[in-house]
């Protein structure tokens, strides 16, 4: 009976972390795509951030998608897109209370010929 207890608690444990790696790495890839759309010829920022609030909304919620920000900056010389997402990461199952993990996507702003 005690073993099953450890059992379940290490099982319930593992799934949780696999949910709160999975929210994070689909905000990221997210945010990445929405900076590369934004950065193509003829795109913006504004449209990278809604092509991350889209991809978020299809592939969790859309509530993940309700802060996502986007906006140029400059790197060594470059300028580049970036897609910042704020959104709540999962503590106790999609349900219970949530903590909040931030991410960011950059691309290199396309210039055109």
């Amino acid at each position: 009976m005690l073993v099953s207890v450890l059992v379940v608690a290490v099982v319930l444990a593992v799934v949780q972390l696999t949910l709160g790696l999975h929210v994070r790495n689909t905000l990221i890839d997210a945010a990445s795509e929405g900076a590369r759309h934004g950065a193509l010829v003829g795109s913006s920022p504004a449209a990278g951030a809604e092509r991350a609030r889209s991809l978020i909304a299809m592939s969790l919620s859309s509530r993940y998608a309700d802060r996502v920000s986007a906006g140029t900056v400059q790197r060594a010389g470059t300028t580049l897109v970036r897609v910042d997402v704020s959104a709540p990461l999962p503590v106790l199952g999609l349900l219970g209370p949530s903590g909040v993990v931030e991410v960011s996507g950059h691309a290199v702003l396309e210039r055109p010929l």
